[in-house]
């Protein structure tokens, strides 16, 4: 029996399979830039709502810069730090971290501080808490995460930087202390490091990693 058959049709196969590849790579280089520039927006959006109340005009993804571990932020992991500006002047840092002690592992979380270290927003963006008791910590959820808007560490001072039921100024959730304990400590982590490393935040290069952990002078 001769053997042409299956050849051509390996061939027939290969091409087909080479066609096919061509148009997933053309599909790919034509849609890329419109898939990354969609990324950008949502990315966008997600960070713009812990900036309330503040007055910015640089796209909020334009000046970032990451901490890799060991660093004073929460969290053992890479923090993400995105530099807000209106014209030249900062106008705040929105922290991207890790409360690593809650209830059922991390929680990641964005913290919005302006430049005099008020707190302009707090975010949870990701977690494995409870259904129905940690997970209260959503904004879609429940109206916990936004005692902390316009909070720092003189208002309340640091040593009142806890739940009510520990002695501080701050809710709890019903039946639950563990999560918010987490995050109330990783958003005075976060407080604490702005002010000590509040000129060094903003004059690290964005290509830079680890150069805005240095105390300032």
């Amino acid at each position: 029996m001769s053997n042409l058959p299956v050849w051509k049709s390996g061939v027939n196969l290969a091409v087909i399979a080479a066609f096919c590849t061509s148009l997933v790579a053309l599909t790919w280089a034509f849609t890329a830039e419109r898939i990354e520039t969609n990324q950008q927006e949502w990315l966008e959006r997600s960070l713009k709502p812990a900036l309330a109340g503040l007055f910015f005009d640089s796209p909020v993804t334009e000046s970032m810069i990451t901490l890799q571990p060991p660093h004073e932020l929460p969290g053992n992991e890479t923090a993400v730090i995105y530099r807000v500006y209106a014209g030249v002047e900062p106008v705040a840092a929105l922290f991207v971290i890790s409360a690593r002690d809650g209830y059922t592992g991390p929680i990641r979380i964005l913290v919005g501080v302006a430049m005099d270290g008020t707190v302009t927003g707090v975010r949870v963006l990701e977690h494995r808490e409870t259904p129905g008791l940690g997970d209260r910590i959503e904004l879609t959820k429940s109206n916990w995460v936004l005692q902390f808007d316009g909070q720092s560490l003189k208002n309340p001072e640091a040593s009142r930087w806890s739940i009510k039921s520990d002695g501080g100024d701050f809710d709890q959730l019903t039946g639950a202390s563990i999560t918010p304990r987490a995050i109330i400590k990783a958003i005075k982590k976060t407080l604490t490091y702005f002010e000590a490393n509040r000129v060094s935040v903003f004059t690290a290069s964005v290509n830079d990693e680890n150069s805005a952990s240095e105390e300032d002078d």
